[in-house]
């Protein structure tokens, strides 16, 4: 019991920081830099990406049995538009201004490849407890990316924080932090210091031959070779 708790939290936890879609794994970077330029925006973007991330990633894994191999692409793609569908709906009734200042970015949600990605990678080979926490895990860091960015770069261009004045009165916004630059700039700086707080070591990774589509074609070969390598050895030695 200890082993699989202690995997469904690893499953729930490495998204916040540790493969953080936008920080570490650098997907979705367009979203991010168009939907970041206040927190409102930004926080609106993530929460609506990690409704359909959830949604989706819970109905392609309780269908990756049945889905064949050949269309699962195509497959993916429209189990996503429809959540994309549902989501755009629900910010359009119950919060229009927030639906209008997103604006073509909600739609473009069904072709975003941290999605695509997880439904692709996650959700189509393990089961529906686990890929549900693996959408909740990654949009958490999807919307904490979006959030933080947000954050600083309406308080550095606005001088507000979800849209209440704080230093309006007292220093005049930096105008570039509202614009592309100012978005490359932050997300820059976050990734670094993600990527400092981080601090992963290189993981030495055993490349076997094992897998391999032409182990067998090639197997003679590498016998060969070895038997050269020892009979060199063997001269010099002499």
């Amino acid at each position: 019991m200890g082993e699989k708790k202690t995997s469904k939290l690893a499953i729930l936890t490495k998204g916040i920081i540790k493969e953080n879609p936008v920080l570490v794994l650098v997907l979705g970077t367009c979203p991010t830099l168009a939907t970041s330029s206040s927190a409102i925006n930004g926080l609106g973007m993530g929460v609506s990406a990690t409704a359909v991330l959830i949604c989706s990633n819970i109905v392609i894994s309780m269908l990756r049995k049945i889905i064949p191999d050949k269309v699962r692409i195509p497959c993916y793609i429209v189990v996503i538009a429809g959540f994309v569908t549902i989501v755009q709906m629900v910010l359009q009734a119950f919060v229009p201004s927030l639906y209008a200042s997103l604006g073509l970015y909600i739609p473009l949600i069904v072709v975003n490849c941290i999605i695509l990605g997880r439904a692709e990678a996650f959700a189509s080979k393990n089961s529906v407890v686990d890929s549900a926490l693996d959408g909740v895990g990654m949009g958490i860091g999807f919307t904490l990316a979006l959030g933080c960015m947000g954050l600083i770069r309406e308080f550095f261009g606005s001088g507000t924080l979800f849209g209440i004045e704080v230093l309006t009165n007292v220093v005049p916004g930096m105008g570039i932090f509202n614009l592309a630059p100012g978005g490359f700039f932050t997300f820059a700086i976050l990734v670094a210091i993600v990527n400092v707080i981080k601090k992963d070591k290189p993981v030495k990774k055993d490349f076997g031959c094992e897998g391999c589509s032409l182990a067998s074609s090639c197997g003679a070969d590498r016998k060969e070779i070895k038997n050269a390598e020892s009979g060199k050895g063997a001269e010099k030695a002499c």
